[in-house]
């Protein structure tokens, strides 16, 4: 065999290669804002994201070409989200056997324009119901693409998309996602902080445990021992962490010196188990989880690095 044909993937295989970055640079974000409201988390949202793109690279030499990608793409995702859903004990709801009739829209529609309260509020829906209000009234999907990518009937979508919005309907609009945060979780973020501001590393380590993991989205997983993390913080410039939350789920946001203010540039989420971190997992690289984050008590425009504390 020539050294060519070694070299890398054939023709064919590269041209879905570069289809396939290209199309994630741009639906990336959409795909994220799918995951984490069909899951209820934008954190864990991001987590499937990130498996269904590693699954869909590996299955890209079954992707018929001469359709579109991104219906691909979501159909991954989508799964990747109800096989979540099934590990964490929701029951998926059947599928109806019946082809419903056409649906009739309520008087008031909630259409592309969904607002963000109502995205909170599809939690409470079944999965199949969540679904088909997220691809219709939030990415504008065809019913027909719909059935495709939920593996339904046309019949089936017009039902769950019905019930699924007569439900949304009798709910309050002006909900927004829960959150609650034991003490002993409060006090462990924000002792993790402070540490960090200190750049106490030995201190810092006192709050993880030995066999902790680190994931850096998109750039590395495994131990958090085997890797020079926070002396990466420490060598890249001025930066702080505050605790936040993302939608109500707790959290820290990184900060970095940006003139005389902080600006906010990622989310980082510490999986906590018998008060001490078992796991970090650094969303530096995913901007669009930053949409839904907020740090808690810190104003990044008004805060001046040369205020913080020592």
């Amino acid at each position: 065999m020539d050294d060519a044909a070694d070299a890398g993937p054939s023709g064919s295989y590269d041209a879905r290669y570069q289809a396939f970055l290209e199309t994630i640079t741009s639906l990336r974000p959409g795909l994220h804002r799918y995951c984490s409201r069909m899951v209820g988390s934008v954190l864990e949202g991001e987590d499937l994201v990130q498996e269904a793109l590693f699954q869909a690279y590996r299955k890209l030499d079954t992707w018929d070409e001469a359709r579109p990608l991104a219906p691909w793409l979501f159909r991954i995702a989508h799964n990747r989200c109800i096989d979540f859903l099934r590990r964490r004990g929701v029951q998926v709801e059947a599928e109806t056997a019946v082809v419903a009739p056409d649906f009739v829209p309520p008087p008031n529609p909630f259409g592309p324009d969904l607002g963000r309260a109502v995205e909170y509020l599809v939690i409470g829906l079944p999965p199949k119901e969540r679904a088909c209000v997220l691809l219709k009234d939030v990415f504008d999907y065809t019913l027909e693409e719909i059935a495709e990518l939920v593996d339904s009937t046309l019949g089936g979508v017009k039902a769950a998309l019905s019930r699924g919005r007569q439900k949304l309907t009798s709910l309050p609009k002006d909900s927004g996602p829960p959150g609650a945060t034991s003490e002993a979780t409060s006090q462990l973020l924000q002792l993790y902080v402070d540490r960090f501001n200190r750049r106490d590393w030995d201190g810092l380590r006192e709050l993880i445990s030995a066999d902790a993991r680190l994931q850096v989205a998109d750039r590395f997983a495994g131990r958090l021992s085997d890797s020079p993390y926070f002396g990466r913080y420490e060598r890249m410039g001025d930066w702080r962490m505050a605790v936040g939350d993302v939608d109500g789920q707790a959290a820290i946001v990184s900060l970095r010196a940006d003139g005389d203010r902080w600006v906010a540039q990622a989310v980082v989420r510490l999986d906590i188990v018998d008060r001490r971190v078992v796991g970090v997992v650094d969303y530096h690289h995913c901007p669009w989880v930053l949409v839904n984050a907020r740090a808690v008590g810190v104003d990044p425009a008004s805060v001046s690095p040369a205020s913080r504390q020592p």
